[in-house]
């Protein structure tokens, strides 16, 4: 930092901007993408104050060139973006097929922020598990599968971007998903004790187990990418955590 009154930032300061795949892209039903559970959940009467969903949010799908220009008329260095697991392999599985449209969207938009010379930082989960395998185990509440099945995931993402991603990022805010979506019953899936709001749900119970699982997850993803890919690419990978600062006195 500078003397008093003035301040820099070191040169390798990335300065950018961040979004989530199912709150810009849309296009959710569009080359072979699979439904995932905040499509399911925004579909369930009430539980968005105003009926909106995903479908076509900020329709970035289609307008990649528009946002990359306006990245570089605000001035942006890096944007960090989420994959949609959901387009990447619709079904979510270990031994489901992989949808090569949705890998070919990805790389052309990592080649267009290199060309604008914008740092991509990728997000292999932004909430939005695969419908299919809430559907198929319980989700995020089955620790054996779903580890596995996104160990496999963030491999297929590593081997395919690994060359041109140097930072990578496991889950955002894990705490969202276990406590919003497996306690207040706020985000998808959407389960809580509260009768009122849910049918199903153990807040008591379900939020600790899907933040432990989570966190198996982060692991053995971040293992794979050490092991296997980190020499390769010479790359970083880490997690995005939430919290918040209040100069008063909070009781949880």
């Amino acid at each position: 930092m500078g003397s008093a009154g003035a301040s820099t930032l070191p040169k390798d300061f990335l300065w950018g901007f961040a979004t989530a795949s199912y709150q810009i892209e849309g296009a959710v039903a569009e080359d072979g993408r699979g439904p995932s559970i905040w499509d399911t959940f925004c579909k369930i009467p009430g539980k968005i104050a105003d009926g909106s969903n995903g479908d076509v949010a900020c329709d970035s799908y289609h307008r990649v060139d528009e946002d990359i220009a306006l990245l570089k008329q605000c001035g942006a260095k890096a944007y960090r973006f989420s994959i949609s697991w959901s387009r990447i392999i619709p079904l979510g599985g270990r031994n489901d097929p992989i949808n090569q449209k949705g890998l070919d969207h990805y790389s052309a938009f990592i080649d267009a922020l290199h060309a604008a010379g914008i740092v991509p930082l990728v997000t292999l989960y932004h909430w939005d598990l695969p419908d299919a395998l809430d559907q198929r185990y319980g989700g995020l509440l089955n620790k054996e599968e779903f580890v596995a099945d996104f160990t496999r995931y963030a491999r297929v993402l590593f081997e395919a971007f690994g060359a041109r991603v140097r930072h990578w990022i496991t889950f955002n805010e894990p705490w969202c998903s276990a406590v919003l979506g497996y306690n207040v019953g706020q985000f998808a899936p959407g389960r809580t004790s509260d009768r009122a709001k849910s049918r199903v749900g153990d807040g008591a119970r379900e939020p600790w187990i899907v933040g432990h699982n989570l966190l198996v997850a982060h692991g053995a993803a971040v293992q794979v990418y050490r092991e296997e890919f980190k020499g390769r690419d010479g790359g970083e990978i880490g997690i995005t955590l939430n919290g918040s600062f209040r100069s008063f006195p909070f009781f949880w």
